[in-house]
């Protein structure tokens, strides 16, 4: 179900004063759209983070009645010891697996069980016929307490029965308070617009939430107000509004025939850390099932998609914290003693704090080591340090040579602002020959799509350094878009071990 709420649909008044103020401020978001964009700040949790948290719950569910069975039926490490708990946590395993090959976690399944049930009894049958089968094979069939296993399976099927109606109200309710949803903006309007936002309402179940419209044409050719909704902005604007409301997806509704118009509004797109789909719902075009997700039954082309999004995430910032714990317990007598090396030579505090950008272009504070004389700082790094630059101590020279200046970061990946791999965050009026970083490179914020890091696939690359040059910014911005595309578990893991080795080349470091 979209929501109909004051942040959704507005009157006519509140669509003339947001145009009158887009028209004053063409560059800035009006205070209507500024208003609407701040009601979206809080988080909801992701229907795929839900459906996963499922999948551990039921295998652990499963795995503890079967547990408890054997216990009551047989007795602690009484008979088959090992035996029937390993048996117990591969049915559970197994059980999961087939719910996922047989679509029993897709948040339509999940919000009617009803449909689900039946499909889900069968894979817990199938389940139990294959391990009985297996035992048959084994010749061991007789070693196992067919009363176990029967129990284990009607309670199992209960507590899956139970749990499901359980949840399927859960989400019902979350849906209507807005706790679980997608958030979306429509780009382009007129009668494409109407029908897409139309054919989505009528969807059931469904968790978009519409944020708004934002379309280039003037009201003559693009009306104020769309199915209800607003029209918020340009196309332009919208990044700034996709950023405070933290949007999750952008559905461009222009035909696939205006090609041209298409890819300039990707060009401008791409940038964000959100999903892009074009819709297909009007398009007499048809392509293999596979090119299309969908809302509902409504067909959606994917563009772009998240990069590093819901369980890679969180398997993202699992290895974030795990080895930020590990690099301060290791490192912990070094960083005391740069500590004291700092305070002994200089006047003023051991860590230097720098506003840099960071993930959706959110302003963060990272953490250093004081390598400058404290009155001759620049934490707007508006002059680049050069080789032997005045402004420099020795023992920063020794520290930012060797990246030493950088550990207290580890810090910032353990607390969150950083990741330990990802794009270098800069500073935020950081100049290449006296231009801005986003003036340099088309495309630059892109970098941003993820999480900086305290070490990055360009820095590995030899890409570290002084920035005095365009080319220079140029290559640091196309290894980090390289990573994002490439980036997994193992890339992070690949780039964190080359880092030591590639810091013992310290020519561009000073």
């Amino acid at each position: 179900m979209t929501k109909n709420d004051p942040a959704g649909r507005f009157t006519a008044e509140a669509v003339k004063a947001a145009s009158s103020d887009s028209k004053k401020t063409s560059s800035r978001l009006s205070k209507v759209a500024r208003e609407v964009a701040s009601q979206y700040r809080r988080d909801t949790m992701s229907p795929v983070m839900v459906s996963g948290v499922l999948r551990i719950a039921e295998f652990a569910l499963l795995t503890a009645l079967g547990l408890s069975l054997y216990l009551y039926h047989v007795g602690f490490l009484e008979e088959l010891g090992w035996q029937y708990p390993a048996v117990i946590v591969a049915a559970s395993i197994g059980a999961v697996i087939f719910f996922e090959v047989m679509d029993c976690y897709q948040l339509q399944s999940l919000l009617r069980p009803g449909v689900t049930l039946g499909r889900m009894a069968l894979c817990w049958a199938v389940t139990f016929a294959l391990m009985a089968v297996t035992a048959f094979f084994m010749k061991v069939s007789a070693d196992y307490s067919r009363l176990l296993f029967g129990t284990w399976f009607v309670a199992g099927l209960a507590l899956l029965i139970g749990l499901r109606l359980a949840l399927a109200h859960l989400l019902r309710r979350w849906a209507r308070d807005g706790r679980m949803e997608r958030r979306a903006l429509i780009v382009g309007g007129g009668k494409a617009a109407e029908t897409l936002i139309r054919s989505i309402e009528q969807q059931p179940f469904n968790d978009i939430r519409i944020c708004g419209i934002f379309d280039d044409r003037d009201d003559r050719r693009s009306p104020p107000i769309v199915a209800g909704y607003p029209k918020l902005g340009t196309v332009s604007e919208l990044l700034e509004f996709a950023r405070i409301a933290r949007i999750d997806m952008l559905i461009v509704s222009l035909p696939l025939t205006a090609e041209t118009r298409v890819l300039q509004l990707l060009k401008k797109l791409w940038v964000l850390p959100v999903d892009i789909r074009l819709s297909a719902h009007s398009s007499q075009l048809q392509f293999r099932p596979r090119s299309y997700s969908y809302i509902g039954a409504v067909p959606m082309l994917d563009i772009f998609d998240k990069p590093i999004n819901d369980w890679d995430s969180v398997a993202k910032r699992a290895f974030d914290i795990v080895f930020s714990l590990l690099g301060i317990v290791v490192f912990s007598p070094l960083m005391l003693a740069t500590a004291i090396a700092i305070k002994l030579e200089s006047k003023g505090p051991v860590l230097f704090k720098q506003k840099r950008y960071g993930f959706n272009n959110e302003l963060i504070e990272v953490y250093k080591f004081r390598s400058m004389y404290a009155d001759q700082g620049d934490p707007a790094a508006r002059k680049l340090v050069t080789k032997h630059d005045p402004r420099v101590t020795r023992v920063g020279r020794i520290i930012r040579k060797t990246s030493i200046d950088e550990l207290p970061q580890f810090f910032n990946a353990l607390f969150g602002s950083l990741s330990l791999v990802g794009p270098r965050p800069h500073a935020m009026e950081a100049l290449s020959q006296n231009r801005l970083y986003n003036e340099v490179v088309d495309g630059y914020f892109a970098r941003h799509k993820v999480k900086p890091g305290v070490t990055g696939w360009a820095q590995i690359n030899g890409w570290r350094g002084e920035t005095d040059t365009h080319e220079k910014i140029r290559k640091r911005t196309e290894f980090d878009l390289d990573y994002i595309e490439r980036w997994s578990l193992w890339f992070d893991i690949k780039i964190l071990f080359l880092t030591p080795i590639r810091l013992l080349d310290t020519e561009n470091a000073y």
